[in-house]
């Protein structure tokens, strides 16, 4: 099993740029379809950004073109850099991982993952 750290989160004021940094460790990182969920205060957590093991990339609408996901395979490093930052960015990011690779029409569903990190904050004001 991956055990999953994220973080990078901070305070940031609105137009900002924040790079998140998820670390892995446990299993082979190379092997996992990877994913970045948020989710702000009073609302369900939401799919950002996923990059599967064979390297296909997804992004939410809500960030295309302002996000860009990347993983280091010989670093047990995933990575979410995210650019001209919205307020309604301000939410809790959490890494998740599963092993294999995942459909497209999967990768941004919960319930696709079974790894978990525990969070890191982003404020954006």
């Amino acid at each position: 099993d991956v055990q999953l750290v994220e973080s990078g989160g901070g305070s940031v004021q609105v137009g900002g740029s924040l790079t998140l940094s998820c670390v892995a460790s446990g299993d082979t990182f190379s092997s996992y379809c990877m994913g970045w969920f948020r989710q702000a205060p009073g609302k369900e957590r939401e799919g950002v950004a996923s990059i599967t093991s064979d390297g296909v990339i997804s992004y939410a609408d809500s960030v295309k073109g302002r996000a860009t996901i990347s993983k280091d395979n010989t670093k047990d490093v995933l990575y979410l850099q995210m650019n001209s930052l919205k307020a309604e960015g301000t939410a809790m990011y959490y890494c998740a991982a599963n092993r294999g690779t995942l459909s497209r029409l999967l990768v941004f569903e919960e319930r696709a993952y079974k790894f978990w990190g525990q969070g890191t904050q982003v404020t954006v004001s």
